[in-house]
């Protein structure tokens, strides 16, 4: 696999995969651990979690591993600003603006809808992190891909040299990080002597999935990776994977991803943003049996699906990709309101 383990912290200036620059910002390797407890009220094999809510960067969970790749290509190319967008309650326009505020630079998000008279926990931290927010003044959610241009436009003519990330930081260089994060789980799963079935992951934007897809590519290894979407539709899921794994692969010199290596399910329930019945079940199972959080919109629907996952007979590895403060504001897990 062309690329390095890189199981250790390592200083600010570090270079990243291939070509791709790093600017570190996680404390890796993050834990992977035998969930027992859960493993026996769900009735399934096996169940490792790979613990990347513990990336240890301004709560910002998988989003980290992605903006060190991120941060570090926009430092290559001389930009002092980072524009992104996404929802008020985006995790990953919480950790951007945290991100930038590090790396020396200014940070504008784009979010859509109009300002909350309630701001979730985290609107409150990106905006404590210094980032300036703009809102589209419409609810749907592409209407920030259509300001993002815009927004880097403007800045342009006043001089500022704008790095523009989209939504969710799905783009091939974000997902280099989780083609990288393979490296590190299968070093893991080696000491442990366990050869894993399945990795089961959160699909929003699809960058994480794709990585994932692309390193177990370059890595030769045998598990398969399925995807529990919570925002798109399953055929555009496939598309993004499809599209951001391939040009993952090609920057590691592996083959393409074949249609049987690219799995997802539907785990939207009532929408995006919006607690599942399913979802509701699997945090408060995590919570009482591992005191393990989930948040309502992203890991506690991928978890509540694993039922769903057919003829696994095999250890599994449940990738938690964060969103603590959803989690955190969404009070006791057991406790989630109806919708």
């Amino acid at each position: 696999m062309a690329v390095s383990a890189g199981l250790g912290h390592v200083d600010r200036e570090a270079v990243g995969v291939g070509e791709a620059p790093r600017f570190p910002l996680a404390i890796l390797p993050t834990p992977l651990v035998r969930a027992h407890r859960l493993e026996r009220e769900l009735r399934c094999p096996p169940l490792y979690v790979k613990r990347d809510d513990m990336t240890g960067f301004a709560l910002g969970g998988n989003k980290v591993r992605k903006l060190e790749y991120l941060i570090g290509q926009a430092r290559r190319q001389g930009c002092d600003m980072i524009i992104t967008g996404g929802g008020p309650g985006s995790n990953h326009c919480m950790t951007t603006a945290a991100a930038a505020r590090v790396a020396g630079m200014a940070c504008v998000l784009v979010l859509f809808g109009n300002p909350p008279s309630q701001p979730p926990t985290a609107l409150t931290l990106a905006r404590r992190f210094g980032a300036h927010v703009r809102f589209t003044g419409d609810d749907d959610r592409s209407s920030v891909d259509r300001h993002l241009a815009v927004v880097a436009d403007e800045h342009r003519a006043r001089g500022r040299t704008p790095y523009v990330v989209p939504r969710g930081g799905a783009t091939p260089i974000g997902s280099l990080a989780y083609a990288q994060a393979c490296t590190e789980v299968a070093a893991q799963m080696a000491q442990l002597g366990v050869d894993p079935e399945l990795l089961l992951v959160a699909t929003g934007s699809c960058g994480t999935q794709a990585g994932l897809v692309a390193g177990t590519i370059a890595g030769g290894a045998g598990w398969r990776v399925v995807g529990a979407s919570v925002s798109r539709p399953v055929d555009e899921c496939l598309a993004r994977i499809d599209a951001l794994a391939r040009a993952c692969t090609d920057r590691l010199a592996a083959r393409p991803p074949r249609p049987d290596e690219v799995t997802v399910m539907d785990a939207r329930g009532p929408g995006f943003g919006r607690p599942s019945d399913a979802g509701r079940r699997a945090a408060a199972l995590a919570a009482d049996t591992e005191g393990m959080l989930l948040d309502p919109v992203y890991t506690a629907k991928a978890l509540g699906h694993l039922s769903q996952v057919r003829d696994v007979t095999g250890p599994i590895v449940f990738w938690h990709t964060g969103g603590l403060a959803s989690a955190i504001a969404a009070g006791a897990p057991a406790r989630w309101p109806s919708q």
